[in-house]
This record gives structure tokens, sequence and C-alpha cells, in this order.
């Protein structure tokens, strides 16, 4: 309620004209102080909406490829290719973002990969040679890093308050996780219950009206920054040790993903992989309650210790012990992938913070397939059923390493001194 003013009177106090608002109480909760702000609940929605498909066009394709050509390895092939056009052009369109601005870029470089999408279902469903099919896909490319969007928006709004910048961090990771788990399960459903492009179709739609929505929140969106001669971010300070540290992470989750599915396989294939992403998007929401951040390096030693814990699982031949192993491998997944973002957020310019967080993205997606080529390597050289288990491991201890051997985890580059 409005206090009013009061002035001296020879008569005494008298209500003076004009009124004073009391500052609104913030609620307790630090998820709901985040969207108390203005816009915040408007570009969040769009960005949810944009980054489920990014859990979706992957398995659609692979499925969508397979029914019409019979073949796993062509379709695979198809999806690795996006993968790795996209790994080039993702840091340039972000450097786009940056120059020219979110709504400007990202509609247009939407539209096309969209575009890219349709046609690439056309050439499928009329059965068109596979040369077409690999030269569609890498149209696809220009797709840009919605959620690199939304953590500048959150970088923007909290430039001033670490503390609520680390709770969104913690928010967006959770994001993330949740679309990668839900993304792939309804794909599967929607191309085996209706036919097998409805979920490229339906992703397509999803992913165009959720840019369109986060493009739409100009209130939020982070001014264009003057151009500066700093270069790529890749020469910020701790910069390049730090993309190094994303591939190994990378690594991690390449390689659990195939060795996971390699020793289950079967129709709960997926719901049991499924449990690591449920563990992160747990652990990434209590994280963000937490006041205090962990150092890199503490998260990347907790997440080597983890990652023994589906190894331990899969050697007691028990599918259960298997799932809580990786329940609980993948409660340091967010935590570390929290803080390493938070990082590029302090080592980057600011003008150049869209492209800092796209090539954190190449550098996981390099290592998230030199996992998977490596897990499958494990997976079918085995000479033993869980050892395909100790290549996340490893990956996971030489994360670390290299964070402690290049100091990029230190409290200097922690607290952005």
């Amino acid at each position: 309620m409005p206090q009013p003013d009061l002035t001296l009177t020879p008569a005494g106090p008298a209500l003076a004209p004009r009124y004073r608002e009391t500052p609104r109480a913030l609620p307790r909760n630090p998820y709901l102080r985040l969207f108390s702000h203005p816009g915040t609940r408007a570009f969040t929605v769009g960005s949810l909406i944009a980054r489920l498909p990014m859990g979706m066009f992957g398995v659609s394709a692979v499925i969508m490829i397979a029914a019409a050509y019979g073949s796993y390895a062509l379709a695979g092939a198809v999806t690795a290719t996006g993968l790795a056009v996209g790994s080039v052009t993702g840091p340039l369109i972000a450097r786009l973002v940056d120059r020219y601005g979110q709504a400007r870029i990202a509609v247009p470089a939407t539209a096309y990969a969209v575009l890219g999408h349709l046609v690439l279902l056309l050439c499928v469903h009329e059965r068109t040679p596979a040369w077409a099919l690999f030269l569609t896909t890498a149209v696809t490319a220009t797709t840009p890093n919605t959620g690199g969007m939304s953590r500048a928006r959150w970088a923007h709004l909290f430039r001033k308050d670490p503390d609520a910048l680390h709770t969104a961090n913690a928010f967006e990771q959770a994001v993330d996780e949740l679309c990668y788990m839900l993304g792939p399960v309804l794909a599967a459903v929607l191309c085996s219950a209706l036919f097998p492009e409805a979920g490229t179709l339906t992703a397509a739609v999803l992913f165009l009206s959720g840019v369109l929505i986060l493009s739409a929140q100009r209130s939020t969106e982070p001014p264009v920054a003057p151009r500066t001669a700093a270069g790529s971010p890749l020469r910020s300070p701790g910069m390049a040790p730090l993309l190094a540290v994303f591939l190994a992470t990378g690594a991690i989750f390449g390689s659990m993903e195939v060795v996971t599915l390699a020793y289950v396989d079967g129709p709960v294939a997926g719901p049991v992989l499924a449990l690591q992403a449920a563990g992160s998007c747990a652990a990434g929401l209590l994280y963000g309650h937490a006041r205090r951040t962990a150092r890199l390096r503490t998260c990347l030693a907790a997440m080597t210790v983890l990652m023994a814990m589906p190894l331990l699982g899969a050697s007691t031949g028990s599918l259960l012990a298997l799932a809580g192993g990786l329940l609980l491998a993948g409660m340091a997944t967010a935590p570390t992938m929290v803080t390493g973002m938070g990082l590029i957020q302090r080592l980057v310019p600011a003008a150049q913070l869209n492209e800092g967080m796209a090539l954190a993205v190449t550098a996981l997606l390099a290592g998230i397939a030199t996992g998977s080529a490596t897990g499958g390597w494990a997976a079918d050289h085995a000479p033993f059923a869980a050892f395909g288990f100790l290549i996340p491991v490893t990956a996971a201890a030489l994360a670390l390493t290299l964070c402690t051997a290049t100091g990029v985890g230190g409290r200097r580059t922690q607290e952005g001194a």
C-alpha cells in the first residue's frame, strides 16, 4: 500500500499532496525472484519452446531416414554431417547475433534452418539419392544457439547481481536437461504413432514459433555493443584451456550415451539413459539455490567420482544398479556446466558473449562426437560387459587434469578478477 508523506504545519502534521510507494518485497525463493523481473517469463517461454526441438531433430531424422532407406548407417551419417557443419557455422551466427542483435539475426537464420529441415523431409519422402540428404542437412546448420541467447539475456539483466545470475544459469541448465530428456521421447512417439516425418514436422513448427516468441521480447534483449578490435573470444585469457576442458567434458556425455545403449540394448535403454538427465536436472535446480558456487575443478572432481557409479552398477550385472548409477552420475553434470558457463560469462567481453558460448557448445559437440566414436569402439571390442563405462571415467579424469594443470578453475578465473 502507498504510504502518505507527512508535512509539519502550524496545526500539526498534515498530509502532503504526494504519495510515496513502499518498495515491493521480493520473493524469498531465488527462482521466483528471477521471474519477478518484467519480461523474464515471456522470453523464458519462447526459449523453452525453441529448445525442445533440439532434442527432437536428431532422433526424428534417424527414424525418418531409416524407415525410408532401411539404413541406420545412412541415417547416422546424415545427422553427423549436420552436427559437423553446425559446429563450424554456430560461432559465426553467434558473432552476427552479438554484432546486430538477436531479433535481427535469429529470425532469418531460424527460418532458413527450418526450410532446410522441411526440404530434407521432402527428400526423404521422395527417396532422393543419398547425396541430396547430405547436401540438404548442411542447410539446417544455420540454427542459432537459443540457449546462449537466453543466457545472454539473463547476463544483461543481472550483470550487477552475481547471485541472481548464478540462479539463472542453473535454471537454464535444468531447462537444457529437461528438453534433451523429453525431446527424444516426444519425437519417437510422434514418429511411431503418426508417420515417420511427424517428428521433424512438429519440431520445425515448435522451433520457428519459439524463436519468434523469444525475439519479440525486445525489452529484455541485450543491446548491441559497439564493435571492438578484441578479435575472437579465443584470445581472452583462459578461454582456450577452458574450451579444452569442455572438449573433454563432451567426451563424457558422448561415450556414456553410446556405452549405455550398447549395454542395455533394448526398449528400456532410452528410459534408463534418461535417468542421467533427470539427475542433472534435479541437481541443477538445487545448485541454483546455493549462495556460493563451487570451483570448476571441484565440480570436475565430483564428476570423476560419480561417473564411476555406472561402472560399478554395470559390473554387478544388475540393470537397477546401473540405473541408480546413472542417476547419481547425472547429479554432477549440471553443477559442472553451470560453473563452466559462468566462467565463459566472466572471461568473454559482453560484446562477444553469444560467440563465446557458441564456442563452448562447439567444443562440447566435438567432445560428444569423439566420445561417441570411442564408446562405440569400446562396445564392439570390450573384453567384458562393463568395459565401455571406463571411457566416461577416463574422460572426466582428463577434464579434471586439464582444469587443474591450466588453473582455469582457480580462484582468479572463478571470481572473474
